[in-house]
């Protein structure tokens, strides 16, 4: 079955699949939805990047002076003496992060020129090589829960890229139906003002005849107006879902759009068990439930550790020299050790410690029942969908049968109507009992495939091919 509403332009044929492609192509939803996934890709790459070996070139080139500087003399007067000088530096590092501990390695070059334009001498300063380590002890180690969390992050954000698709999907299928159901009124009302115009003037010729009221002719004269008014109020409808459908759709051209009535449901089963283990094992809500209870743990031992005895260790082994060329920098070097602990521990702090660590437990427990009854949330729309599904898909074989039956009986009502062996008022019952079982069995229609996408929504599984969705 088909219907149509006529704007100017060439016709075009549309199926609820092909709708359904153009939103995932075409819309705003879905090219944002493709933009926030390339975005979050890009931050998890970023996210690697930070535990790979890095490479920096950093310095000073020029760094020139020229000025009156205060110079303490040796009787602790103060005199301003003239400087012109170019301070120099390039420094060539390798670093690397150390998730296990928090830490990190380096090794490095460094040159330094500083060239005294007012004696004009040159002298070269510089590390041949050093390798360091900065390692906190005892503190809150952010890139072990990074770790961890990252990938979860990443891996719901691309479940959530699915399901921005699969929710393209299901708004394209509600205005496909808003405007399905505005035309087959529209038709419906178009239908009706031509069938009471043809009634209404075989009642003129009855009237004449003496078989029908006056009554009954004027039952049907406002029928034609009521009809008349359907009509126009069913365009104006059908004008405004139609706008909203292409609108949605991105759609510039203004053409006839003729939308297929989509009848053919599948025939698959449904099992609530497997729609609950995919649900679980695809949506980004159950990555989500990791992820949240890891942050809660994370920042219980944030808590924790930041509160006690913080320490930072600061070493650094290599070579070094000076000279007045750059070569005498790389002659005979010396050693150069570098070793620091840095410490805080806090003494009194009148119970904030304790107070910031429980705080963070209580958040962790909450976390921990917020999670259980999203689960529980979760699990009930679930089932509740899938019993939604299978009522909905007998519905619509009622509806469609009913239909086919009221369809029969206007036409049969009709004729004897005609034969004067039907009342006008039966005549009107059996119109209404039409119109009626015809919306009905398009809107059980449209609860079906609402269900349908609504089942994909939140499963991300494709229970026809019984494949996940991609």
């Amino acid at each position: 079955m088909q219907v149509s509403f006529l704007i100017p332009g060439r016709a075009q044929q549309l199926t609820l699949d092909e709708v359904i492609q153009l939103a995932r192509e075409q819309s705003i939803a879905g090219k944002q939805a493709a933009t926030l996934c390339k975005t979050n890709y890009w931050k998890y790459r970023s996210f690697l990047a930070d535990y790979k070996p890095q490479l920096s070139l950093d310095g000073v080139l020029p760094g020139f002076t020229r000025s009156f500087v205060e110079v303490v003399q040796p009787d602790g007067t103060i005199a301003f003496q003239p400087v012109s000088n170019n301070n120099s530096l390039l420094n060539l590092s390798l670093s690397q992060n150390i998730p296990l501990t928090g830490g990190s390695v380096y090794a490095q070059q460094q040159l330094q020129r500083f060239d005294n334009f007012l004696n004009r001498t040159v002298l070269y300063n510089g590390i041949p090589f050093a390798i360091g380590l900065n390692q906190p002890l005892f503190r809150y180690n952010q890139m072990k829960w990074d770790r961890r969390i990252e990938p979860l992050k990443y891996a719901e954000s691309n479940q959530q890229y699915i399901e921005a698709m699969e929710q393209v999907a299901l708004d394209a299928t509600s205005l496909y139906f808003e405007l399905l159901v505005a035309q087959v009124n529209l038709q419906i009302a178009e239908t009706n003002r031509v069938n009471n115009d043809t009634l209404y003037k075989i009642a003129e010729h009855k009237l004449a005849l003496g078989k029908v009221s006056r009554n009954d002719l004027l039952q049907l004269q406002l029928s034609v107006l009521n009809a008349q008014k359907d009509l126009a109020s069913a365009r104006q409808t059908a004008e405004v879902a139609s706008l909203k459908l292409r609108s949605y759709l991105s759609a510039r051209e203004n053409r006839l759009l003729e939308l297929v009535v989509p009848t053919q449901l599948g025939d698959f089963p449904v099992d609530i068990n497997l729609a609950l283990t995919q649900a679980f094992a695809n949506r980004s809500a159950a990555i989500a439930f990791q992820r949240r209870l890891l942050e809660a743990d994370s920042a219980v031992d944030k808590a924790r550790k930041e509160n006690g005895l913080n320490a930072m260790l600061n070493a650094e082994f290599g070579l070094s020299n000076r000279g007045v060329r750059p070569t005498d920098v790389y002659a005979r070097p010396q050693d150069r050790e570098f070793v620091e602990i840095r410490f805080a521990l806090p003494v009194m702090t009148w119970g904030r410690t304790k107070a910031r660590t429980e705080t963070a437990r209580a958040n962790q427990q909450l976390a921990v029942q917020t999670v259980e009854q999203s689960k529980r949330t979760f699990e009930q729309e679930i089932y509740t969908q899938v019993t939604l599904i299978q009522m909905l898909r007998q519905q619509v074989e009622l509806t469609a049968e009913a239909d086919q039956i009221a369809q029969a009986r206007y036409q049969i009502a009709q004729d004897r109507f005609k034969l004067s062996d039907l009342s006008v008022t039966d005549l009107g019952i059996a119109t209404q009992d039409k119109d009626r079982a015809r919306r009905d069995a398009i809107l059980a229609l449209r609860d079906y495939w609402q269900a349908f996408y609504t089942l994909r929504l939140l499963t991300l599984y494709d229970f026809e091919t019984n494949e996940k969705i991609k």
